[in-house]
Protein backbone atom coordinates (compact mmCIF):
# COMPACT_ATOMS: atom_id res chain seq x y z
CA UNK A 1 0.00 0.00 0.00
CA UNK A 2 1.17 3.10 -0.94
CA UNK A 3 2.04 5.13 1.88
CA UNK A 4 0.53 8.87 3.22
CA UNK A 5 1.38 11.97 1.98
CA UNK A 6 2.55 13.94 5.04
CA UNK A 7 5.78 14.21 7.35
CA UNK A 8 6.27 11.32 9.75
CA UNK A 9 8.46 13.74 12.10
CA UNK A 10 11.56 11.91 11.43
CA UNK A 11 13.82 14.00 13.46
CA UNK A 12 16.04 15.26 10.43
CA UNK A 13 16.02 18.05 8.90
CA UNK A 14 16.99 20.65 5.93
CA UNK A 15 20.99 20.60 7.39
CA UNK A 16 21.42 16.86 7.92
CA UNK A 17 24.60 16.09 6.11
CA UNK A 18 23.74 12.67 3.64
CA UNK A 19 26.19 10.15 5.95
CA UNK A 20 23.79 11.26 8.72
CA UNK A 21 20.89 10.19 7.09
CA UNK A 22 21.27 7.01 6.87
CA UNK A 23 20.73 6.59 10.49
CA UNK A 24 23.73 4.08 11.44
CA UNK A 25 22.87 1.51 9.01
CA UNK A 26 25.55 -1.02 7.79
CA UNK A 27 25.12 -1.43 4.22
CA UNK A 28 27.88 -3.55 3.84
CA UNK A 29 27.46 -6.07 0.86
CA UNK A 30 24.32 -3.90 -0.55
CA UNK A 31 24.67 -2.89 -4.43
CA UNK A 32 23.80 0.94 -5.32
CA UNK A 33 23.41 2.51 -8.23
CA UNK A 34 23.66 6.43 -8.70
CA UNK A 35 23.53 7.89 -11.90
CA UNK A 36 25.17 11.59 -11.94
CA UNK A 37 27.25 10.09 -9.14
CA UNK A 38 30.16 11.89 -9.91
CA UNK A 39 29.33 15.39 -9.52
CA UNK A 40 27.47 17.65 -7.18
CA UNK A 41 24.76 16.05 -5.08
CA UNK A 42 25.42 12.49 -6.85
CA UNK A 43 28.88 12.28 -5.81
CA UNK A 44 28.04 13.16 -2.28
CA UNK A 45 25.32 10.51 -1.91
CA UNK A 46 27.63 8.08 -3.79
CA UNK A 47 30.36 8.95 -0.85
CA UNK A 48 27.83 8.26 1.93
CA UNK A 49 26.61 5.03 0.20
CA UNK A 50 30.11 4.07 -0.12
CA UNK A 51 31.29 4.90 3.53
CA UNK A 52 28.54 2.56 4.84
CA UNK A 53 29.89 -0.07 3.34
CA UNK A 54 27.95 -0.39 0.23
CA UNK A 55 29.01 -1.57 -3.54
CA UNK A 56 28.26 1.85 -5.29
CA UNK A 57 28.71 1.69 -9.20
CA UNK A 58 28.52 4.91 -10.84
CA UNK A 59 27.40 5.32 -14.67
CA UNK A 60 28.80 8.22 -16.01
CA UNK A 61 28.80 9.97 -19.83
CA UNK A 62 32.13 11.78 -19.22
CA UNK A 63 34.81 8.98 -18.08
CA UNK A 64 37.58 11.13 -17.84
CA UNK A 65 35.48 13.31 -15.30
CA UNK A 66 33.88 10.49 -13.44
CA UNK A 67 37.13 8.89 -13.16
CA UNK A 68 38.63 12.11 -11.38
CA UNK A 69 36.16 12.47 -9.12
CA UNK A 70 35.63 8.86 -7.93
CA UNK A 71 39.31 7.98 -7.56
CA UNK A 72 39.71 7.67 -3.95
CA UNK A 73 36.89 7.16 -3.01
CA UNK A 74 36.50 3.06 -1.59
CA UNK A 75 33.67 0.81 -3.07
CA UNK A 76 32.97 2.50 -6.50
CA UNK A 77 32.61 1.07 -9.68
CA UNK A 78 32.36 3.55 -12.97
CA UNK A 79 30.81 1.95 -16.21
CA UNK A 80 29.53 4.25 -19.53
CA UNK A 81 26.43 5.40 -19.68
CA UNK A 82 24.14 8.12 -21.90
CA UNK A 83 21.06 8.67 -20.83
CA UNK A 84 20.07 10.13 -23.87
CA UNK A 85 20.92 6.87 -26.01
CA UNK A 86 18.83 4.21 -25.59
CA UNK A 87 21.56 1.64 -26.87
CA UNK A 88 23.54 3.21 -24.30
CA UNK A 89 21.31 2.69 -21.83
CA UNK A 90 20.59 -1.03 -22.96
CA UNK A 91 23.99 -1.82 -23.11
CA UNK A 92 25.19 -0.47 -18.91
CA UNK A 93 21.90 -2.55 -18.13
CA UNK A 94 23.07 -5.38 -19.86
CA UNK A 95 26.66 -5.25 -18.38
CA UNK A 96 25.20 -5.07 -15.29
CA UNK A 97 23.25 -7.73 -15.38
CA UNK A 98 25.75 -10.32 -16.65
CA UNK A 99 27.56 -9.52 -13.22
CA UNK A 100 25.24 -8.91 -10.47
CA UNK A 101 22.13 -10.49 -9.93
CA UNK A 102 20.23 -8.15 -7.57
CA UNK A 103 20.68 -4.34 -6.67
CA UNK A 104 19.38 -2.90 -4.03
CA UNK A 105 19.44 0.94 -4.32
CA UNK A 106 18.76 2.70 -7.43
CA UNK A 107 19.38 6.46 -7.58
CA UNK A 108 18.35 8.22 -10.38
CA UNK A 109 20.09 11.16 -9.65
CA UNK A 110 21.48 12.10 -13.23
CA UNK A 111 19.65 15.54 -14.86
CA UNK A 112 19.78 18.30 -16.60
CA UNK A 113 17.96 21.70 -16.22
CA UNK A 114 16.84 24.74 -18.20
CA UNK A 115 18.77 23.81 -21.41
CA UNK A 116 18.20 25.63 -24.44
CA UNK A 117 15.86 23.39 -26.77
CA UNK A 118 17.88 20.38 -27.66
CA UNK A 119 16.44 16.85 -29.21
CA UNK A 120 18.10 13.55 -28.87
CA UNK A 121 18.10 11.23 -31.82
CA UNK A 122 14.79 10.10 -31.83
CA UNK A 123 13.53 13.83 -31.93
CA UNK A 124 12.47 14.22 -28.49
CA UNK A 125 13.00 17.23 -26.07
CA UNK A 126 16.25 16.73 -23.83
CA UNK A 127 15.33 17.41 -20.65
CA UNK A 128 12.08 15.24 -20.95
CA UNK A 129 14.07 12.35 -22.20
CA UNK A 130 17.56 12.87 -20.31
CA UNK A 131 15.60 12.79 -17.03
CA UNK A 132 12.31 11.02 -17.17
CA UNK A 133 12.57 8.48 -20.32
CA UNK A 134 16.69 7.46 -20.07
CA UNK A 135 15.66 6.26 -16.13
CA UNK A 136 12.36 4.95 -17.17
CA UNK A 137 14.27 2.83 -19.58
CA UNK A 138 16.93 2.13 -17.23
CA UNK A 139 14.65 1.19 -14.59
CA UNK A 140 13.09 -1.15 -16.59
CA UNK A 141 16.05 -2.72 -17.73
CA UNK A 142 17.68 -3.13 -14.53
CA UNK A 143 13.78 -4.41 -13.08
CA UNK A 144 15.13 -8.37 -12.47
CA UNK A 145 17.65 -7.49 -10.25
CA UNK A 146 15.39 -5.01 -8.55
CA UNK A 147 12.93 -7.58 -7.66
CA UNK A 148 15.63 -10.33 -6.71
CA UNK A 149 16.87 -7.89 -3.97
CA UNK A 150 14.09 -8.69 -1.81
CA UNK A 151 13.60 -5.49 -0.21
CA UNK A 152 15.27 -2.59 -3.15
CA UNK A 153 14.52 1.18 -2.96
CA UNK A 154 14.75 3.44 -5.87
CA UNK A 155 14.63 6.68 -5.72
CA UNK A 156 13.51 9.48 -8.31
CA UNK A 157 14.99 13.00 -8.14
CA UNK A 158 12.16 15.32 -8.55
CA UNK A 159 12.55 19.22 -7.64
CA UNK A 160 10.47 22.06 -6.70
CA UNK A 161 10.32 22.80 -9.58
CA UNK A 162 7.76 20.39 -10.24
CA UNK A 163 5.05 23.17 -9.10
CA UNK A 164 6.01 24.98 -12.75
CA UNK A 165 3.91 22.41 -14.26
CA UNK A 166 2.81 18.96 -14.74
CA UNK A 167 3.81 16.82 -17.57
CA UNK A 168 2.20 17.34 -21.07
CA UNK A 169 0.85 13.97 -22.19
CA UNK A 170 -0.26 15.38 -25.57
CA UNK A 171 2.76 17.57 -26.49
CA UNK A 172 5.73 16.28 -24.52
CA UNK A 173 8.60 16.90 -27.41
CA UNK A 174 7.51 20.91 -27.65
CA UNK A 175 6.23 20.10 -31.31
CA UNK A 176 2.87 21.76 -31.37
CA UNK A 177 3.64 24.48 -28.42
CA UNK A 178 6.86 27.48 -28.05
CA UNK A 179 9.86 25.84 -26.69
CA UNK A 180 10.26 27.62 -22.41
CA UNK A 181 13.24 25.66 -20.63
CA UNK A 182 11.50 25.71 -17.80
CA UNK A 183 8.17 24.39 -18.39
CA UNK A 184 10.28 21.90 -19.70
CA UNK A 185 12.12 21.69 -17.01
CA UNK A 186 9.27 21.38 -14.49
CA UNK A 187 7.39 18.78 -17.02
CA UNK A 188 10.14 16.80 -16.28
CA UNK A 189 10.70 17.10 -12.61
CA UNK A 190 6.63 16.36 -12.56
CA UNK A 191 7.33 13.10 -14.52
CA UNK A 192 9.87 11.88 -12.24
CA UNK A 193 7.76 12.12 -9.58
CA UNK A 194 4.69 10.68 -11.11
CA UNK A 195 7.34 7.89 -12.31
CA UNK A 196 8.06 6.76 -8.32
CA UNK A 197 4.21 6.77 -7.41
CA UNK A 198 3.82 4.56 -10.76
CA UNK A 199 6.83 2.00 -10.15
CA UNK A 200 5.96 1.58 -6.29
CA UNK A 201 2.37 0.65 -7.64
CA UNK A 202 3.78 -1.82 -9.64
CA UNK A 203 6.82 -2.79 -7.83
CA UNK A 204 5.23 -3.37 -3.82
CA UNK A 205 4.40 -7.01 -4.96
CA UNK A 206 8.00 -7.53 -5.47
CA UNK A 207 8.95 -5.44 -2.06
CA UNK A 208 10.59 -2.51 -4.15
CA UNK A 209 9.47 0.65 -3.30
CA UNK A 210 10.05 4.03 -4.86
CA UNK A 211 10.42 7.60 -3.56
CA UNK A 212 10.74 11.03 -5.18
CA UNK A 213 12.46 13.54 -3.71
CA UNK A 214 12.97 17.30 -3.82
CA UNK A 215 17.05 18.00 -2.46
CA UNK A 216 16.77 21.78 -1.99
CA UNK A 217 18.33 24.55 -3.53
CA UNK A 218 22.36 23.46 -4.26
CA UNK A 219 24.28 25.13 -6.71
CA UNK A 220 26.12 22.58 -8.36
CA UNK A 221 26.86 21.77 -12.12
CA UNK A 222 23.37 21.66 -13.03
CA UNK A 223 22.77 25.22 -13.48
CA UNK A 224 25.53 25.14 -15.78
CA UNK A 225 23.04 26.54 -18.55
CA UNK A 226 22.25 29.54 -16.59
CA UNK A 227 24.07 32.82 -16.73
CA UNK A 228 24.96 34.49 -14.08
CA UNK A 229 22.67 37.60 -14.43
CA UNK A 230 19.93 35.07 -14.33
CA UNK A 231 20.96 33.36 -11.24
CA UNK A 232 21.45 36.85 -9.96
CA UNK A 233 17.52 37.80 -11.20
CA UNK A 234 16.36 34.66 -9.38
CA UNK A 235 17.78 35.70 -5.85
CA UNK A 236 19.81 32.46 -6.22
CA UNK A 237 22.95 34.61 -5.52
CA UNK A 238 23.70 38.32 -5.33
CA UNK A 239 25.84 40.99 -7.16
CA UNK A 240 29.17 39.49 -5.19
CA UNK A 241 28.31 35.82 -6.26
CA UNK A 242 27.51 35.14 -2.81
CA UNK A 243 25.28 32.07 -2.76
CA UNK A 244 21.47 32.76 -1.22
CA UNK A 245 21.70 31.32 2.62
CA UNK A 246 18.64 28.91 1.96
CA UNK A 247 20.69 26.85 -0.41
CA UNK A 248 22.32 23.71 0.80
CA UNK A 249 25.45 22.31 0.57
CA UNK A 250 25.83 19.23 -1.53
CA UNK A 251 26.42 17.07 1.32
CA UNK A 252 23.02 18.43 2.71
CA UNK A 253 21.04 18.51 -0.98
CA UNK A 254 21.96 14.20 -1.41
CA UNK A 255 21.01 13.64 2.30
CA UNK A 256 16.97 13.07 1.47
CA UNK A 257 17.85 10.56 -1.37
CA UNK A 258 20.31 8.74 1.28
CA UNK A 259 17.31 8.61 3.18
CA UNK A 260 14.92 8.09 1.56
CA UNK A 261 17.26 4.89 -0.23
CA UNK A 262 18.56 3.42 3.45
CA UNK A 263 16.84 4.67 6.44
CA UNK A 264 15.06 2.37 8.22
CA UNK A 265 12.24 4.84 9.20
CA UNK A 266 10.67 4.07 5.74
CA UNK A 267 10.93 0.41 5.98
CA UNK A 268 7.37 -0.97 4.35
CA UNK A 269 6.71 2.32 2.87
CA UNK A 270 6.99 3.93 -0.42
CA UNK A 271 5.10 6.07 -3.29
CA UNK A 272 5.85 9.49 -1.74
CA UNK A 273 7.02 12.66 -2.45
CA UNK A 274 9.93 13.41 0.11
CA UNK A 275 12.16 16.58 1.10
CA UNK A 276 15.00 17.93 3.90
CA UNK A 277 14.30 14.00 5.16
CA UNK A 278 11.24 13.61 5.30
CA UNK A 279 7.95 12.96 3.62
CA UNK A 280 6.74 16.14 2.20
CA UNK A 281 3.20 18.29 3.24
CA UNK A 282 0.48 18.13 0.19
CA UNK A 283 -0.04 21.36 -0.64
CA UNK A 284 -2.78 23.31 -3.06
CA UNK A 285 -1.91 23.31 -6.63
CA UNK A 286 -1.62 27.11 -6.24
CA UNK A 287 0.62 27.21 -3.43
CA UNK A 288 3.56 29.82 -3.36
CA UNK A 289 5.29 28.21 -1.02
CA UNK A 290 9.07 26.63 -1.55
CA UNK A 291 7.63 23.44 -0.14
CA UNK A 292 5.60 20.99 -0.22
CA UNK A 293 4.63 19.05 -3.00
CA UNK A 294 1.16 19.86 -5.43
CA UNK A 295 -1.50 17.39 -6.41
CA UNK A 296 -0.69 16.78 -10.14
CA UNK A 297 2.81 15.15 -8.97
CA UNK A 298 1.78 12.64 -6.86
CA UNK A 299 -1.92 11.54 -8.62
CA UNK A 300 -1.74 7.82 -9.48
CA UNK A 301 -4.12 8.11 -12.83
CA UNK A 302 -1.50 10.90 -14.11
CA UNK A 303 1.27 8.58 -13.05
CA UNK A 304 -0.60 5.24 -14.80
CA UNK A 305 -0.93 7.62 -18.11
CA UNK A 306 2.50 8.89 -18.11
CA UNK A 307 3.80 5.46 -17.34
CA UNK A 308 2.10 4.22 -21.01
CA UNK A 309 3.02 7.24 -22.94
CA UNK A 310 6.30 6.18 -21.62
CA UNK A 311 6.16 2.69 -22.65
CA UNK A 312 5.64 3.83 -26.18
CA UNK A 313 7.69 6.63 -26.72
CA UNK A 314 10.83 4.35 -25.21
CA UNK A 315 9.42 1.00 -26.53
CA UNK A 316 9.92 -0.55 -23.57
CA UNK A 317 7.20 -2.88 -21.96
CA UNK A 318 7.17 -2.13 -18.40
CA UNK A 319 5.01 -4.38 -16.22
CA UNK A 320 6.48 -6.67 -13.21
CA UNK A 321 4.41 -9.62 -13.33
Amino acid sequence: MATEQKPIQSGYGMRTEARDAIGGRDLTGKVAIVTGGYSGLGLETTKALAAAGAIVIVPARSAEKAQKALVDIPNVEQAALDLADPASIDAFAGGFLSRTKKLDILINNAAIMASPLMRDARGYEAQFATNHLGHFQLTARLWPALAAANGARVVALSSIGHRISPPDLEDPNFERSEYNKWIAYGRAKSANALFAIGLDQRGGAHNVRAFAVHPGGIMTDLQRYMPEEEKRAMGWIDEHGAVNERFKTPSQGAATSVWCATNAQLHGQGGVYCEDCDIAELVAPDSKDFSGVRPWAVDPALADKLWSLSERMTGVAFAPA
